[in-house]
């Protein structure tokens, strides 16, 4: 059978005596399946490359692919005499062939059976030319003069990361299918035969908050040196190696070393304290205790990046490769402050505005929760009472990030009882549950072990703070 002749477009300057990737026969056999079943197969081809035109390579084919959707669309079934009408109607009747090459194209395969693979080589080869149009207009824009790279950067990454979801089908959905599925999600909820959201390790938490859920940014806010991060390193430790159904997790420190994180998760899971090994007090006894944690953990899916003053664009890139390669069920910021936009903006309130949304974005980009860390401003510490528990409003430099996050929470302890306390000894915290968008407020109990670097869940916990209890504030 001869090829009609193509009469799409190449992007000038790319190759331009060279066809773009494209399979005419696979083109073919994906239009003749459609003709010849179309109850089953028009509903296989659009649930796989969705109704876009462009995952066609040649122009008649467009067309074809065009009106069979739009007849089926119509509740019209299309076979090879309505597809014709449909496009004399057009004018492109003879521009793809007519009658013979309709005729043509019906009786070129044998079996519609592999409909839908052959519907997904169609798919990556358009995904292919996709890529070549978005390479071939950012060398385009590479040679602007006036272009800002670091948009450009952004606005090219966007193009790429884009192209895997470009022609594939609408995802507005029916009201009554989504009623459908969440009320099957609530019954498997209920049958704890799936979780709500990834468990943080602190079962009384959980239960205010529903764990780490997909697509939400959830901030963990505290003073200086009150152990925010010990707190989000045992959180990743209990998602990461000590829950059950371990799951991958990325780390972006911007204040720590990656080799400082491994040494505390170490120390930590050992149950000694890091003072051990620079006063000389280390023993046997320890060594067994650091070699059982080191062979507990090792093994664990975490991804630590130390980059110092990332900015948004770049986190987004990481993020997105880590998602790609190790499929990571979990994001953690340490912490937000220390970020940088990506472009020069009139305030640090605008910049941590930006980031704050771009955190946000990329949570419901690759859906899976975002837990980040946040500094309190000082106005807290201006306060007489040393009970004063922390607000929403001494979040330090943006009021966006309380209207972006989904839940924020503070840890809350008073730093002097910390204070020569002996090796082993704990001291009282609180986490703080403030703002819940799908859920309750209140706080739970914890206890801090500063010579571990450790908190545990205070029990047992007291009436005052179950679930649905409310947070006096000093």
């Amino acid at each position: 059978m001869a090829e009609v002749k193509n009469t799409s477009t190449r992007p000038a300057g790319i190759l331009p005596d060279r066809a773009q990737p494209h399979n005419h026969k696979i083109e073919q056999a994906v239009l003749a399946a459609m003709l010849r079943e179309p109850k089953t197969c028009v509903d296989i081809a659009v649930s796989v490359i969705g109704t876009s035109t462009e995952n066609f390579y040649n122009a008649a084919h467009r067309d074809i692919f065009s009106a069979i959707t739009a007849l089926n669309a119509a509740g019209t079934p299309p076979d090879v005499l309505s597809v014709a009408q449909k496009l004399r109607s057009a004018g492109k009747l003879e521009a793809i062939g007519g009658d013979i090459y309709l005729a043509e194209l019906f009786s070129s395969i044998a079996t519609t059976v592999n409909i839908e693979s052959w519907c997904k080589i169609l798919l990556n080869l358009a995904m292919l030319r996709r890529m070549i149009n978005a390479c071939s207009g950012a060398l385009v824009k590479c040679f602007d003069n006036d272009a800002e790279p670091v948009r450009l950067v952004e606005e090219i990454e966007t193009d790429i990361y884009n192209i895997r979801n470009v022609g594939q089908p609408d995802v507005v959905k029916d009201l009554k299918l989504l009623i459908t599925e969440e009320f099957n999600a609530l019954m498997a909820i209920r049958d704890h035969k799936m979780e709500v959201g990834i468990p943080t390790g602190f079962h009384q938490v959980d239960e205010f908050t529903g764990g780490l859920k997909p697509g939400e940014m959830f901030v963990l806010a505290a003073r200086p040196s009150i152990g925010k991060t010990s707190l989000a390193l045992n959180i990743i430790a209990n998602v990461a190696y000590r829950n059950p159904k371990p799951r991958p997790v990325a780390f972006f420190s911007l204040e720590m070393t990656d080799k400082q994180i491994a040494r505390r998760l170490l120390c930590t899971e050992a149950q000694i304290s890091e003072r051990l090994f620079w006063d000389g007090s280390f023993k046997n006894s320890d060594l067994t205790k650091l070699s059982g944690a080191a062979s507990r953990i090792r093994n664990a899916e975490l991804y630590i990046d130390p980059t110092g003053g990332l900015t948004i664009s770049e986190l987004r890139a990481k993020a997105r490769r880590l998602k790609s390669e190790h499929d990571i069920q979990l994001i953690v910021i340490d912490y937000l402050q220390l970020m940088h936009a990506d472009s020069r903006v009139d305030g640090r309130q605008q910049e941590v505005a930006e980031i704050s949304g771009g955190i946000k974005k990329l949570a419901k980009d690759l859906q899976i929760p975002v837990l980040v860390l946040a500094q309190l401003n000082r106005e807290i510490d201006k306060n007489v009472s040393a009970s004063a528990r922390p607000k929403l409003a001494h979040l330090r430099e943006s009021g966006a990030i309380e209207q972006d996050a989904d839940i924020v929470c503070f840890l809350h302890r008073n730093r002097d009882d910390s204070k020569n306390l002996a090796d082993g000894a704990s001291t009282e915290a609180e986490w703080i549950i403030e703002k819940n968008r799908n859920g309750q407020t209140g706080m739970v109990k914890l206890l801090f072990y500063p010579s571990r670097m450790e908190f545990v869940a205070a029990a047992p916990m007291s009436e005052q703070f179950a679930p649905g209890s409310t947070v006096t504030q000093s």
